[in-house]
């Protein structure tokens, strides 16, 4: 038998048992969990070092760093297509150099052409805040903060883009690297900047904003020496004849890519309309919130870190037309993913606060009622863990089948009909308040992963592995 790595992702050999599919899967998805935590971090960075300007500044950082992300994400989803068409020409192993640069190009094009359209709308960033009703000082604040913060959009996406290539091709540990080098880069350029220190000018929020381009800037070059330089990816040429245009990939791109964006969207916005929700419920409902989300964000980051490296294991297993492998990789990340989520909604459930008390002094009577209601959130919490795995790892096996268009509008029905409903009718019309709104998160992830995981089930029935694998 040969040895696990040569299962790794470049190969597009199939496994023989579930143990060496384990391998393999883990092999992929422990860069990019940490990865994934550290991208974190570099988003606690800006907060932690904005807060000390002040709460117009802290509130102007928040709501423009709540528009660049929510918008540079969906572009990152949209190119993110590149992932399963790249895994599956290596399942595939015909002519796979030039079609995983077909791909690659196209993907950078894609990205061009939505960063044109994203810069165009944070450039009015402070108009469509004013429009949302946000403090006419905040918004202004936030308009000059996005002013520069937009330019970090062209290379976040390009960075996007060149690590869910890497990761396809093998060589995932990049992205935890590179991650990591922004996240120090990203300290070094807020303390230099927003507050002056090594002979630098004091440029305040502005020089979060710069901090960021700067931090983004350093990753998108990273990937392209990485790219470049590593000798197992250099033999791709990935930016060979970059001019060249594929329409047939570009549009096979997007035909993927959008519903992919449309559903990250479609999440993240149900837990931002949930802060907006509580925000009607008071003050500290909010500050509760906030801490119980952050706590469940984190442990995010595991299943879907798995997911990531789960679309590229059955993408490949679709592209090598093999339905028995198809089936081993979509088995064993729902068992990683929801293991872990197991694991972690044991630990909520058994020691909540603390968790909480890594954000408040839980001993301090003036944090009493905010424990207490973070507390009651992460009791919920812990229940929604296990659904939110599967539901994440579902969609992202389903997306290595290249099947995209449906689990989208699955995301639509769940977070926004199920979820958002029911958080409004148990937040509002019933005396669970701040737990009802929790529960209606809850319920949404529930319908998200019992529809997507039943759309994995019957795969076969419904077409998705096509006819090369269904014959096998």
């Amino acid at each position: 038998m040969s040895a696990p790595s040569s299962f790794a992702p470049l190969t597009g050999s199939a496994p023989a048992t579930a143990g060496e599919e384990f391998r393999a899967l883990s092999k992929l998805a422990g860069p990019l969990v940490g990865a994934n935590l550290l991208q974190m971090a570099v988003a606690a960075v800006d907060v932690i070092f904005v807060a000390r300007l002040g709460t117009i500044e802290l509130a102007a950082a928040t709501l423009g760093v709540f528009l660049f992300n929510m918008l540079m994400y969906a572009m990152i989803g949209l190119t993110s297509a590149a992932a399963p068409l790249i895994a599956a020409e290596l399942g595939r192993r015909k002519h796979a150099v030039r079609d995983v640069r077909r791909s690659f190009r196209m993907a950078l094009w894609v990205g061009a052409a939505g960063c044109a359209v994203v810069i165009l709308i944070l450039a009015h960033g402070e108009t469509l805040l004013l429009f949302a009703d946000q403090d006419p000082d905040v918004a202004r604040r936030a308009g000059h903060f996005l002013d520069i913060l937009l330019i970090a959009i062209i290379p976040g996406v390009a960075a996007g883009v060149m690590r869910t290539t890497a990761a396809a091709l093998g060589r995932p540990g990049w992205a935890f690297a590179v991650t990591g080098m922004a996240l120090l880069l990203s300290i070094a350029a807020n303390w230099c900047l927003v507050f002056g220190n090594a002979g630098f000018p004091r440029l305040g929020l502005e020089g979060s904003a710069l901090a960021s381009v700067i931090s983004l800037s350093a990753m998108a070059i990273a990937y392209w020496l990485i790219l470049h330089f590593d000798p197992k990816l250099r033999r791709y040429r990935l930016f060979g004849r970059w001019w060249r245009t594929e329409w047939p990939r570009f549009r096979e791109i997007v035909r993927l890519g959008l519903p992919i964006a449309l559903t990250w969207m479609f999440e993240g916005a149900l837990f931002g309309g949930a802060s907006l929700l509580m925000g009607l419920l008071g003050v500290d409902q909010v500050a509760a919130h906030a801490v119980a989300l952050n706590i469940a964000a984190i442990a995010f980051q595991v299943p879907f870190g798995v997911s990531q490296a789960a679309t590229i294991r059955v993408g490949m297993a679709f592209g090598a037309g093999d339905a028995r492998w198809i089936a081993l990789a979509g088995k064993v990340a729902l068992m990683l993913g929801i293991g872990f989520m197991a694991v972690s909604a044991i630990a909520m459930w058994s020691a909540p606060r603390l968790f909480v008390s890594a954000y408040l002094d839980v001993g301090d009577p003036a944090h009493a009622t905010v424990v207490n209601l973070a507390v009651s959130y992460l009791a919920v919490a812990a229940v929604f863990q296990l659904v939110d795995g599967a539901q994440a790892v579902a969609a992202g096996i389903l997306r290595g089948l290249q099947d995209t268009r449906v689990p989208m509008l699955v995301a639509l029905f769940g977070y926004w009909v199920v979820g958002f409903g029911t958080a409004i009718a148990l937040g509002f019309w019933t005396p669970l308040a701040g737990v009802g709104i929790w529960i209606g998160l809850a319920a949404g992830l529930l319908a998200v992963s019992i529809l997507l995981t039943w759309r994995w089930i019957a795969r076969e029935r419904l077409g998705l592995t096509g006819a090369r694998a269904a014959a096998r």
